[in-house]
Parts: C-alpha cells; structure tokens; sequence
C-alpha cells in the first residue's frame, strides 16, 4: 500500500533534525550563503549599506532573534578569519607611496583620533562607571582583590573605557573597494591612523590588564618591549625575504594563495604571542607584503574574492549575532550605558576627523571618508569589554563579583557597536560614492585625449605566456573596459595542420590567465603568409595601440638578437611595441631601472610610455630611476610633478648614449631594466642603439628587462586613427 503523502514526507526527512538552533553542518553552511546572496539584493532597493544588512542578518536568525542559528565553534573561527582578513586586505591595499607622501597628515590623525577619545571617555567614563557601581554595590561591602583596585578602580575602568573608543575596526573598507577610490589619500590617511591608534588602544588594554592582575611590575615591561621588537622584526623583515624567495620561484596560483594566508595567520598569532591583538599582526604582514602582490594580478584577484565572498560576511553575521535588543531595553542603566558610549564614541572620532581635515585643508568629502572608515566599532572593542567582563577584581558581601566591566557596559558595547558600525557604513558610502564622481572629474580634467588602450599580444611561445600576460594586464590604463587582444598567426605555407589546434589551446590559456585579473581576452587566430603579417594585419583591424612581444629565442649563430618578426614589425607600423625578458616575476620587482635617449620627450609617444612605466611600477610597488640627457630629464621631471602616481622617483644624468654600460653598476638582481629605444630615421634615434642587443646579451644577461619602441612619427599616425 502506498503511504499518504505526509507520512512519505515524514519518511524521507526522518533522519535529518530540524530543531532550533539548527545544528546540521551542511544546512548551516547553505542558510549563511544564501544570507550573503539576498541580503544585498533586498536591501539595495532600500540604499542600506551592504554590511548593516549582514549584521541585521545575524541579528534576526541569531540566538538573540529567531534562534535559526548558534553562534558555535564554526561561526567564531570564520569570525576571527573575517576580522584578520578586513585588518590584511587594508594594509595589503595601502598606498605606501601615497601613505609616505601623507605620513604627517596619519600620524596627525593616529594621535588625534587616540587622544580626543580618551580625553572625553575618561572624564564621561569615570562618572559612568561611578553611576553603575553605586547601583551595583549599594551599600554593601567591597572585598576588593588588592589595595591597588581598590584605590584606582574607576580611574581604570574609565581609562579602559576609553581606550574602546579610541580604538576603531575598519568595517566600512569594503565599501571603499567597491567604489575604487582606495588610493585616495583620506583613506591611506584613515588606515594608517587605524595602526597608531589601534595600537596604542590595545596596548593600555595590556597595561590596564596587568594592573588589575597585580602585575605590572618592571619585568612586565621589560617583556612586553622585547617581545614587541621581535615581533617587528620577524614580520616586517624576514617576512618579506621569506616572501621574495617563495614567490620568485612558485608559478602556482593556488600555492600562493596558501602560502600568503599562512603568513597572515602566522603574523596574527605572533602578535598575539608578543602580547598584541592578532589584528594588529595581520595588518603588519599586509604592509610586508604589499610590494609583492600587484593591485591587479591574479593573486590580488584571489585574495580579495575570497575575502568579501565568504570569511568577511560570515564575521559581519556573527557580529549580529552578539546583539540582545531584549537585554538593552531591559534595564534602564543598559540604555543609559548604550547612549553614552554611542555619544562619545562617535563625537569624538567626529571631532578628531574635523580637527585633521582644517589642519591640512582637505575637502569636505575627505572628512566624511576619514570619519566613516574609524567610526566604526567592533574588533578591538569586543576583545576590551569581553577581557574587562571577565577579570573579577572584587566581591560584595553577599558574594557578587565585581568585574572591570559590568553587564550594562557589556550590553552597552553591543548597542554602540551597532550604533557606530550604521553610521560608519553610511557615511563611508556616501563619501565613496561623491569622491568617485570627483576622481572621474578631475581624470577627465587632467587628461587631453581619453587614452584607450588596445594592447595586442602575440601568442607563440608557451614559456613566455604568462609573462606577456601579466605585463599586458599591468599596462593597461585604470577603468579601461577595453579586453586584451591576443593574437596566434598561423604559418600557411608550411602545412602543418596541428597549429591552429595548438595556437587555439595556448588562446585559451591566455583568457584564462586574464579572466583571474577581471580582464578579458579577445582571442584571435588566422593563418597569414607570414607571423609578421599575420600580426600587422591584426594591427590594423583592430586599431591597437601597443603590442607586448616575448624576447625572440635564437634559433641559430647567424639569427638576430630581436629576431626578424620583431624587427620587420618595427619597420612596419609606428605602435608602441615592447619586448619583454622576463627572468623573475614582475610583483618580485623592487625597482625600475629606464635608460632614456636624448631628444626622447620630441617623439609623439613620450607622454604615453611614461604613463605606461609609472603605471606598471604603481601596480607592483616599485620605485622609478630614470637615467636620460639634462634636457630630457627636465622634460621627465615636469611628467612626474603633473602626474598623480605618488611612485617615489629618483633622476640621475646619462650624458651620452655611448655611456650606456655605465648601467651595468645600478641594474640590480630584483631590478627591471627599462630600455627606451627608437626606430631608425627617429629624432631620437642614435647609431649606438645598434649595439644594444649585443650588450643586452652579454652585460644584462641575468637581469629582467623591456626594449620599448614607443609611438614614433606623430604626422603619420595623424592620418590612421587608433583611437575608438
């Protein structure tokens, strides 16, 4: 007999629990990815930023709200994940250059945002925490743990207060992502300000902790400097050695990315052993480890999608989770507590934003980004009150423990961490979203003719592919929507029916190589009469703009250095064309070396390779040391006080071109040699250029370099437009 369709249903989930808090893994896991996917998706219609909804999220489905999910074991790792992630990704993301040029303005605002915190949470904090002692204590008596607590209890737990308020997590950073305005400098100002303050935060929750215990004697000093200096050391010097050597010699993506998240929670957990919050070591190995990941590079790509897709939306929900609406509106000293820490908290960093942006004359906007990133409470906040409710420093006399922090400043905390994460998120895009309109502005404003690049690579050599493609993908302008063009030319007259399979194949592996950078490839594959014209024809159809070749492979003793395609291509058209050896991979690159010609800035493409070489050394972090004529230098000097790159930049005189080897002193190991040459009949052609491929070969065998013809002969190029 058939069973009813209730008692087969009842049949087939009989084995599976369904009770509240769910507990099965897999409908867990399934329910908080379907959170992240809708919750942007229903709120965007209401313009609520992304992050409130997320914790919103927690809040309703947490223990607090309709008790779907337990905040367990699973949801605390992913949390400290999270954290360590948002505090990786903002010194990974950070604008060193940017930063150094601005270092007044961040430390200014590092001290500024500690200080005013304290100064208002002190003096508010000590009353308050009177106020909830004497409705706490009544009139009993206090056993107090030592003599010193007694004396000086509200004096630190209204220090300890403060430090929670000059302290900020950078919650609102993925907002900044997402509008692309992270190289503004109020938000390197902002980050910046985030490790002075943060810092100095957790560092007096050490001390403060330490004199509630009864410890804060010389040795605990002595430990805790020591311990710091090491901690320093290890990550931000051997760290990037350590670093260097991996990423120089593993070509794996996914080794990689491994290899960079065990250093993240390796410098978090050192931190955490020299007596700091593992936030502050995972913002430190971001910093060690920004010149090695190019901001647009496969691993960048990596590393932020995992990051915003999975292990920041599951710390976001499990901030939710912490919240107890039933508990703030319980009890009157909670909201009483709840509203003076909001007060304070977000007064206080508001001040310490206006204070920075009068002092230094910034705009409007860029107080209301450097405000919205350090309004925001969570991080360091959570680990003070969790610490400062759990150190009992007293009992009364009916058996009460006497905590730092009491309930009502515990719940509190929850309420003020919303408070401020709504403002923080609020004010961050609206600032975002007003400065990426402003940076569009002034782009369009600086620039004379909207450069659109159509680069072209040609795709013969297997080894050399995933060179051409990342140098491709760093030349390209910022925003470009154009695709890459890769290009494989089929010999016709040879008969080989397996080429244009085997061209197809390495295509194919070119756009995938793009697609891991958010670029695509527009493939291309013909049979042509010659490589040559197969790539000219390319040329010509698609109006590029600048062609990445791979250094030609001699084939015998009479073959040229360039080879002959390079070398009829160069006669052929007047594009931009560089020729790559590549030795070692871009991001492990600390410099740029480029040996420029006299008479360099008369050529119609001057401008343009100077954009292409300070965008490339932007991306990977690398300085620029032009070596080129006075007058030439003089010329590269007004590009580089035009330009907004912030790349630091050194100018030193190459006389005579005849003097070229001199540059076999400066071209170091981790160097690329920049060599910007001519075609013939050029203005800034010179007969010395002839011998360049002997000395390439023979003097900078060891090194990475580029031989970059730029765009020459500005009147005929005027009669073909490669512009869309």
């Amino acid at each position: 007999m058939i069973p009813d369709g209730r008692r087969y249903m009842d049949a087939l989930i009989s084995h599976v629990d369904f009770s509240l808090p769910l507990s099965n893994p897999i409908l867990i896991f399934s329910l908080v990815l379907f959170v992240i996917l809708l919750t942007p998706l229903v709120l965007e219609r209401f313009k609520i930023p992304q992050i409130i909804g997320l914790i919103l999220a927690g809040l309703a489905l947490g223990e607090h709200g309709l008790n779907i999910l337990s905040r367990d074991e699973s949801f605390r790792l992913f949390g400290a994940v999270g954290l360590l992630y948002i505090m990786f990704l903002a010194g990974l993301e950070m604008d060193l250059s940017d930063f150094k040029k601005n270092k007044r303005i961040g430390i200014f605002f590092g001290l500024a945002t500690f200080l005013f915190p304290m100064l208002f949470g002190s003096f508010s904090g000590y009353f308050l925490n009177d106020y909830l002692l004497s409705k706490t204590v009544g009139d009993s008596v206090v056993s107090w743990s030592n003599a010193s607590v007694a004396e000086n209890y509200l004096y630190m737990t209204s220090v300890l207060l403060a430090s929670m308020y000059a302290s900020h997590t950078l919650l609102s950073y993925p907002i900044v992502g997402r509008f692309g305005v992270a190289k503004n400098r109020s938000v390197s100002v902002t980050i910046g300000g985030t490790m002075i303050t943060t810092t100095l935060s957790l560092l007096l929750l050490a001390v403060i902790v330490s004199m509630a215990k009864g410890e804060a004697d010389a040795y605990f000093w002595v430990k805790m400097f020591v311990s710091i200096a090491i901690f320093g050391f290890v990550v931000m010097v051997l760290f990037p050695k350590l670093a260097d050597r991996f990423l120089k010699y593993t070509e794996d993506s996914i080794l990689q990315y491994i290899f960079v998240l065990a250093m993240v929670f390796l410098g978090g957990f050192l931190a955490e052993l020299s007596g700091l919050e593992p936030i502050i070591g995972a913002f430190m190995v971001g910093l060690a480890l920004n010149r090695f990941i190019p901001r647009i590079s496969p691993l960048m790509n990596r590393l932020d999608f995992v990051g915003n897709a999975l292990f920041i939306p599951f710390f976001l929900i499990g901030v939710g989770m912490l919240i107890d609406l039933r508990v703030v509106f319980s009890g009157f000293d909670t909201l009483i507590a709840a509203f003076v820490m909001s007060i304070v908290a977000t007064f206080s960093k508001y001040l310490a934003a206006v204070v920075t942006q009068r002092k230094f004359s910034m705009t409007k906007a860029e107080r209301l980004m450097i405000f919205g990133l350090s309004n925001s409470q969570a991080a360091a906040t959570l680990a003070a009150v969790m610490i400062g409710h759990e150190i009992i420093v007293g009992t009364t006399a009916d058996g009460r423990p006497i905590a730092l922090f009491g309930d009502a400043i515990l719940n509190g905390t929850i309420v003020m961490i919303l408070v401020t994460c709504t403002i923080s998120s609020l004010a961050t895009e609206r600032a975002a979203r007003f400065l990426a309109v402003q940076a569009d502005r002034i782009d369009n404003e600086m620039t004379e003719e909207k450069l659109v690049d159509r680069i072209l690579i040609p795709i013969y050599n297997p080894e050399t592919l995933n060179s051409l493609m990342d140098l491709a993908v760093l030349l390209k302008v910022n925003k470009s929507k154009e695709p890459l063009y890769a290009v494989n030319v089929s010999n016709d007259t040879k008969g080989d029916v397996g080429s244009l399979d085997r061209g197809k194949k390495l295509l194919e592996r070119a756009a995938r190589i793009a697609t891991a950078t958010d670029n695509t490839v527009r493939m291309i594959s013909r049979y042509d009469a010659n490589v040559t014209s197969g790539i000219i024809h390319t040329i010509k159809e698609n109006a590029i703009t600048e062609v990445v070749m791979g250094l030609h492979h001699k084939a015998h003793f009479a073959d040229s250095f360039f080879g002959a395609k390079t070398e009829n291509l160069l006669k052929a058209t007047n594009q931009m064309i560089l020729v790559y050896k590549s030795i070692q991979p871009l991001s492990t690159i600390k410099r740029l070396i480029v040996a420029v010609p006299a008479k360099a800035e008369f050529e119609a493409g001057f401008v343009k390779w100077y954009d292409r070489v300070k965008n490339i050394s932007k991306q990977i972090g690398a300085t620029v040391s032009f070596f080129a004529d006075p007058d030439t230098l003089e010329q590269l000097k007004i590009l580089a006080r035009r330009n907004k790159f912030g790349v630091e930049t050194k100018f030193e005189v190459l006389d005579d071109w005849d003097d070229f080897l001199m540059l076999t002193r400066e071209v170091g190991d981790n160097d690329l040699f920049v060599v910007i040459s001519s075609r013939k009949t050029a203005i800034s052609y010179n007969p010395a250029m002839e011998k360049l491929p002997l000395q390439l070969s023979k003097y900078f065998a060891p090194n990475s370099f580029i031989v970059l013809y730029p765009d020459q002969f500005g009147e005929e190029d005027k009669n073909t437009s490669f512009m869309v």
